[in-house]
C-alpha cells in the first residue's frame, strides 16, 4: 500500500514541478546557467505534468514511473551541460542534479513495488 501513496506523491511531485518549469523556465534556466535552454527546460515541463497525470490516470501503475526515470535520465544529460567548470552557476547545477538523481532513486523505489 505504501507504494501507491508514493506514487500518488511522485503524481502531484511531477504536475507541481511541471508547472514551475513552464511558467518559471526563463528562470530556472538562468539559475543553472543554461540559458540556451529555456525552452526545453519548459518542454520538460509538459512532459512532467503529463506524466503526474498519466500516474493518477493509470491507477499508479508503474509504467509511469517508469517514465519519470527516463525523464530524470533526461534531466541530468541536460544539467550535466551545466557542470562544466566555466560555468559561474556550476553549484546550483551541481545541487540539482544531487536532487535530480535523489529523486530517480524514490522513483525506482516506488515503480519496482507496483504492478506493471
Amino acid at each position: 500500500m505504501r507504494a501507491y501513496e508514493r506514487a500518488r506523491g511522485l503524481g502531484w511531485f511531477s504536475i507541481g514541478l511541471g508547472l514551475c518549469e513552464v511558467f518559471a523556465g526563463r528562470k530556472l534556466a538562468r539559475a543553472l546557467g543554461l540559458e540556451d535552454r529555456a525552452t526545453l527546460i519548459r518542454l520538460y515541463g509538459l512532459r512532467e505534468i503529463a506524466t503526474g497525470i498519466a500516474i493518477f490516470a493509470s491507477g499508479e501503475r508503474a509504467l509511469w514511473l517508469w517514465a519519470r526515470v527516463a525523464g530524470d535520465a533526461l534531466d541530468l544529460v541536460t544539467l550535466a551541460a551545466a557542470l562544466n567548470r566555466t560555468n559561474p552557476k556550476r553549484r546550483n547545477a551541481v545541487i540539482a542534479a544531487g536532487n535530480v538523481a535523489a529523486v530517480t532513486a524514490f522513483d525506482v523505489l516506488t515503480a519496482r513495488h507496483l504492478p506493471v
